[in-house]
Protein backbone atom coordinates (compact mmCIF):
# COMPACT_ATOMS: atom_id res chain seq x y z
CA UNK A 1 0.00 0.00 0.00
CA UNK A 2 1.53 3.30 -1.09
CA UNK A 3 -1.10 5.56 0.49
CA UNK A 4 -0.44 7.57 3.64
CA UNK A 5 -3.09 7.88 6.35
CA UNK A 6 -2.99 10.67 8.89
CA UNK A 7 -4.47 10.47 12.37
CA UNK A 8 -5.43 13.72 14.07
CA UNK A 9 -3.17 13.67 17.13
CA UNK A 10 -4.41 16.61 19.18
CA UNK A 11 -6.24 14.64 21.88
CA UNK A 12 -7.97 11.31 22.34
CA UNK A 13 -7.29 7.80 21.06
CA UNK A 14 -4.96 8.49 18.15
CA UNK A 15 -2.24 6.04 19.27
CA UNK A 16 -4.66 3.10 19.08
CA UNK A 17 -5.73 3.98 15.53
CA UNK A 18 -2.12 4.35 14.41
CA UNK A 19 -1.32 0.92 15.85
CA UNK A 20 -4.13 -0.79 13.94
CA UNK A 21 -3.36 1.02 10.68
CA UNK A 22 0.35 0.18 10.88
CA UNK A 23 -0.47 -3.47 11.66
CA UNK A 24 -2.47 -3.50 8.43
CA UNK A 25 0.53 -2.18 6.50
CA UNK A 26 -0.52 1.45 6.12
CA UNK A 27 1.93 4.33 6.28
CA UNK A 28 0.76 6.71 8.99
CA UNK A 29 1.42 10.26 10.10
CA UNK A 30 0.38 12.11 13.25
CA UNK A 31 -1.44 15.30 12.25
CA UNK A 32 -1.13 18.35 14.49
CA UNK A 33 -0.57 21.22 12.05
CA UNK A 34 -1.99 22.10 8.60
CA UNK A 35 1.38 21.22 7.02
CA UNK A 36 0.95 17.64 8.29
CA UNK A 37 -2.03 17.23 5.90
CA UNK A 38 0.15 17.57 2.79
CA UNK A 39 0.02 14.47 0.61
CA UNK A 40 -2.38 12.49 2.80
CA UNK A 41 -4.79 10.06 1.13
CA UNK A 42 -6.88 9.63 4.28
CA UNK A 43 -7.38 11.10 7.74
CA UNK A 44 -8.81 9.58 10.93
CA UNK A 45 -10.30 11.86 13.58
CA UNK A 46 -10.32 9.71 16.72
CA UNK A 47 -12.49 9.50 19.79
CA UNK A 48 -11.75 11.77 22.71
CA UNK A 49 -13.36 15.02 23.83
CA UNK A 50 -15.00 16.72 20.86
CA UNK A 51 -14.96 20.24 22.34
CA UNK A 52 -11.22 19.97 23.05
CA UNK A 53 -10.45 18.49 19.62
CA UNK A 54 -12.34 21.29 17.82
CA UNK A 55 -10.81 24.01 20.00
CA UNK A 56 -7.28 22.75 19.35
CA UNK A 57 -7.96 22.18 15.63
CA UNK A 58 -9.16 25.77 15.31
CA UNK A 59 -6.24 27.05 17.38
CA UNK A 60 -3.75 25.34 15.03
CA UNK A 61 -5.64 26.30 11.86
CA UNK A 62 -6.63 22.76 10.89
CA UNK A 63 -10.33 23.30 10.12
CA UNK A 64 -9.79 24.85 6.69
CA UNK A 65 -6.95 22.48 5.85
CA UNK A 66 -9.04 19.40 6.56
CA UNK A 67 -12.00 20.85 4.63
CA UNK A 68 -9.81 21.65 1.62
CA UNK A 69 -8.21 18.19 1.65
CA UNK A 70 -11.60 16.45 1.80
CA UNK A 71 -12.88 18.59 -1.07
CA UNK A 72 -9.84 17.45 -3.09
CA UNK A 73 -10.76 13.79 -2.48
CA UNK A 74 -9.00 12.78 0.74
CA UNK A 75 -10.83 9.98 2.58
CA UNK A 76 -12.01 10.85 6.10
CA UNK A 77 -13.13 8.76 9.09
CA UNK A 78 -14.51 10.11 12.34
CA UNK A 79 -14.92 7.75 15.31
CA UNK A 80 -17.05 8.72 18.34
CA UNK A 81 -15.87 12.30 19.08
CA UNK A 82 -14.50 12.38 15.53
CA UNK A 83 -18.03 11.76 14.24
CA UNK A 84 -19.17 14.85 16.19
CA UNK A 85 -16.30 16.90 14.75
CA UNK A 86 -17.11 16.11 11.10
CA UNK A 87 -20.93 16.37 11.36
CA UNK A 88 -22.90 19.05 9.52
CA UNK A 89 -25.04 19.89 12.58
CA UNK A 90 -25.26 19.18 16.31
CA UNK A 91 -28.22 19.29 18.67
CA UNK A 92 -25.77 20.85 21.15
CA UNK A 93 -24.64 24.48 21.13
CA UNK A 94 -20.96 23.54 21.02
CA UNK A 95 -18.52 22.69 19.59
CA UNK A 96 -18.95 24.11 16.09
CA UNK A 97 -18.47 21.05 13.87
CA UNK A 98 -16.54 21.02 10.59
CA UNK A 99 -19.71 20.36 8.56
CA UNK A 100 -18.18 17.74 6.26
CA UNK A 101 -20.78 14.96 6.59
CA UNK A 102 -24.48 15.71 6.17
CA UNK A 103 -25.71 14.25 9.47
CA UNK A 104 -27.17 15.68 12.68
CA UNK A 105 -25.58 14.41 15.89
CA UNK A 106 -26.32 14.58 19.60
CA UNK A 107 -23.32 14.38 21.94
CA UNK A 108 -23.17 11.97 24.90
CA UNK A 109 -26.55 10.54 23.88
CA UNK A 110 -26.00 7.33 25.83
CA UNK A 111 -24.98 8.97 29.09
CA UNK A 112 -21.76 9.03 31.04
CA UNK A 113 -18.76 6.69 31.08
CA UNK A 114 -20.62 4.24 33.36
CA UNK A 115 -23.31 3.90 30.68
CA UNK A 116 -20.82 2.53 28.14
CA UNK A 117 -21.73 -0.73 26.44
CA UNK A 118 -20.64 -3.24 23.83
CA UNK A 119 -22.94 -4.80 21.23
CA UNK A 120 -22.51 -6.95 18.13
CA UNK A 121 -23.30 -4.98 14.97
CA UNK A 122 -24.13 -6.15 11.48
CA UNK A 123 -22.12 -3.75 9.31
CA UNK A 124 -22.87 -3.56 5.61
CA UNK A 125 -19.75 -4.30 3.58
CA UNK A 126 -18.04 -6.28 6.35
CA UNK A 127 -17.82 -10.04 5.75
CA UNK A 128 -17.45 -12.73 8.41
CA UNK A 129 -20.21 -11.90 10.87
CA UNK A 130 -20.99 -9.15 13.38
CA UNK A 131 -18.54 -6.46 14.44
CA UNK A 132 -17.98 -5.75 18.18
CA UNK A 133 -19.25 -2.21 18.69
CA UNK A 134 -17.69 -0.55 21.76
CA UNK A 135 -19.70 2.53 22.81
CA UNK A 136 -18.10 4.91 25.34
CA UNK A 137 -19.99 8.15 26.08
CA UNK A 138 -21.16 7.72 22.51
CA UNK A 139 -22.93 10.30 20.35
CA UNK A 140 -26.11 9.47 18.46
CA UNK A 141 -26.76 10.17 14.81
CA UNK A 142 -30.27 11.61 15.00
CA UNK A 143 -30.77 12.23 11.28
CA UNK A 144 -28.96 11.62 8.01
CA UNK A 145 -29.34 13.24 4.60
CA UNK A 146 -30.53 11.13 1.64
CA UNK A 147 -27.01 10.89 0.19
CA UNK A 148 -25.66 9.38 3.42
CA UNK A 149 -25.75 5.58 3.61
CA UNK A 150 -26.41 3.83 6.92
CA UNK A 151 -24.00 0.89 7.31
CA UNK A 152 -25.04 -0.29 10.79
CA UNK A 153 -27.93 0.40 13.17
CA UNK A 154 -28.89 -0.41 16.72
CA UNK A 155 -32.06 -2.43 17.31
CA UNK A 156 -34.07 0.80 17.70
CA UNK A 157 -32.99 1.88 14.20
CA UNK A 158 -30.42 4.48 15.28
CA UNK A 159 -27.57 4.61 12.73
CA UNK A 160 -24.16 4.01 14.32
CA UNK A 161 -22.01 3.71 11.17
CA UNK A 162 -22.59 5.84 8.09
CA UNK A 163 -20.83 6.63 4.85
CA UNK A 164 -21.06 9.29 2.19
CA UNK A 165 -18.60 8.89 -0.67
CA UNK A 166 -15.14 8.70 0.89
CA UNK A 167 -16.31 9.90 4.31
CA UNK A 168 -16.96 7.28 7.00
CA UNK A 169 -18.25 7.86 10.54
CA UNK A 170 -18.80 5.50 13.46
CA UNK A 171 -20.34 6.24 16.85
CA UNK A 172 -18.29 3.40 18.34
CA UNK A 173 -14.58 2.66 18.85
CA UNK A 174 -13.21 0.02 16.40
CA UNK A 175 -9.65 0.79 17.52
CA UNK A 176 -10.41 -0.65 20.97
CA UNK A 177 -11.10 -4.15 19.64
CA UNK A 178 -8.91 -6.84 18.11
CA UNK A 179 -11.17 -6.79 15.01
CA UNK A 180 -9.50 -4.81 12.21
CA UNK A 181 -12.31 -4.99 9.64
CA UNK A 182 -13.54 -1.37 10.06
CA UNK A 183 -10.00 -0.12 9.54
CA UNK A 184 -9.74 -2.38 6.48
CA UNK A 185 -12.98 -0.86 5.16
CA UNK A 186 -11.55 2.64 5.64
CA UNK A 187 -8.31 1.67 3.91
CA UNK A 188 -10.37 0.58 0.89
CA UNK A 189 -11.84 4.11 0.80
CA UNK A 190 -8.33 5.52 1.15
CA UNK A 191 -7.13 3.35 -1.73
CA UNK A 192 -9.99 4.58 -3.90
CA UNK A 193 -9.12 8.17 -2.96
CA UNK A 194 -5.48 7.65 -3.92
CA UNK A 195 -6.28 6.57 -7.48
Amino acid sequence: MSETVGVLALQGGFIEHIGVLQALGARTREVRLPSDLAGLDGLVIPGGESTTIVRLADLYGLRQGVTDAVEKGMALWGTCAGLIVIARELTDSEPRPFGLLNIKVSRNWYGRQVDSFEIDLDVEGLPDGPFPGVFIRAPAIVSIAPEVESLAKLEDGTPVAVRSGRILATAFHPELTADTRMHELFLRLVHAAGR
